[in-house]
């Protein structure tokens, strides 16, 4: 599961924020990459040299290190959501590009690489995403990816039947599956949805009134299903008012995420697990500062890549 949204402030600051809803047991941790930093890819351990440092939230285990979200020092911010049912990588002998990377090592490549969301073409054209398992789920991960820029551009990768796409992300949400395309179609089944009520509607002679405030947004999905979680963060980011500065950008990208956070008990897996909201987190991508909290301790912790 999972949603990401991106916002901006009046300032002109980007933010990228995401929740980490996952029916396994994780503990992310902050971890802070040097400048040119050199690591092995998980599919043919071919070192990969970083051209940027990055900060970004992730878990290391059997040695191998896997990023969930990050920024790096060029104000270029991604993270990574699950895909079931719609994702699929390329095998290994079809693959003809120059480098070969794993699906869960596709976060730590584009943060190490891209200075911006118009690095991300030219990238993807030279690479082959792979599917191999990941030694937390031990499956090959479905997996698709956000990524935004301090320029305010937003973009959804996602490696399908059709192949490595980019598409462009005007609404700044993501969720999980069915693909980008589909959510945004979705968004006109409630484009009546308004902040804004009707005082009061006849039928015949009977006239009728709204119970209180907030009759606009009846429509609005309250579920927890992808679609549902996608709308609710739609509506709710493009109906801020302006964000005067990033605190306020902070603040508000928070309530949002907390609209589509999900508490322990809510959702249970195939497996017998709950499915809940491990970590959420904001991220200034202009000034690289991270803020985030997990689901047993609601102190927003904050930490930045200082930048020379």
């Amino acid at each position: 599961m999972c949603t990401a949204i991106s916002l901006k402030s009046k300032s002109k600051e980007i933010f990228l924020g995401r929740t980490m809803d996952f029916s396994y047991d994780i503990m992310p941790k902050l971890y802070a990459m040097p400048e040119s930093y050199i690591w092995n890819g998980s599919f043919n351990k071919t070192q990969i040299k970083d051209s940027y440092r990055f900060i970004g939230l992730g878990q290391e285990m059997d040695g191998i290190l896997s990023f969930f979200d990050g920024v790096n020092e060029k104000g270029f911010a991604a993270a990574v959501l699950y895909f079931a049912g719609y994702a699929k990588y390329n095998t290994e002998s079809a693959y003809n590009k120059s480098e070969q990377i794993a699906a869960f090592d596709f976060l730590h490549y584009m943060l190490g690489s891209c200075s911006s969301v118009k690095d991300l073409p030219l990238l993807i054209k030279n690479i082959s995403i792979l599917g191999i398992e990941d030694p937390l789920t031990n499956t090959v991960a479905p997996l698709h990816w956000i990524a935004a820029d301090k320029t305010g551009a937003c973009a959804v990768i996602e490696s399908t039947q059709r192949g490595l796409e980019i598409f462009n992300n005007p609404i700044g949400v993501m969720a999980n599956s069915p693909d980008f395309n589909w959510h945004m179609t979705n968004l006109r089944n409630y484009m009546e949805v308004s902040p804004i009520q009707s005082e009061e509607a006849f039928w015949e002679s009977v006239r009728l009134t709204p119970f209180g405030q907030a009759g606009g947004t009846v429509a609005l999905p309250g579920g927890f299903t992808s679609p549902e979680r996608f709308v609710r963060a739609a509506y709710l980011k493009s109906h801020l008012p302006e964000l005067k500065d990033s605190n306020e950008a902070i603040i508000s990208g928070f309530h949002v995420l907390e609209s589509v956070t999900i508490p322990k008990g809510a959702v249970i897996s195939s497996r017998n697990t709950y499915d809940y909201t491990k970590y959420t987190a904001m991220i200034n991508i202009s000034t690289c500062e991270y803020f985030f909290k997990f689901y047993d301790d609601l102190c927003v912790r904050i930490s930045g890549l200082w930048l020379k």
